[in-house]
């Protein structure tokens, strides 16, 4: 035999039904803070400032896989025989 009960609540609902807190009001005041520093943040920063934070390793990383290529394409054109 197979039973099949459908409850139709909202999360509010369920919350209050399992006797769980509600902590929206703690995730908006977060939320809230969270918003405020990152637009601080990025208001310090001018754009070059922001790429020179953001794309560092990135840049670095294409930077060091050219230098790769060209290395492996001079071994290449090189040979092994071109002593």
């Amino acid at each position: 035999m197979k039973v099949t009960i459908n409850i139709d609540c909202t999360p509010e609902e369920a919350r209050t039904f399992f006797g769980l807190p509600n902590v929206q009001p703690m995730q908006d005041a977060l939320m809230a803070e969270v918003q405020k520093r990152m637009e601080q943040n990025i208001r310090a920063m001018d754009p070059e400032q922001m790429l020179k934070t953001w794309l560092p390793a990135s840049l670095e990383g294409l930077e060091q896989m050219q230098k790769m290529f060209w290395a492996q394409m001079s071994a290449a054109t090189k040979g092994p025989n071109s002593r």
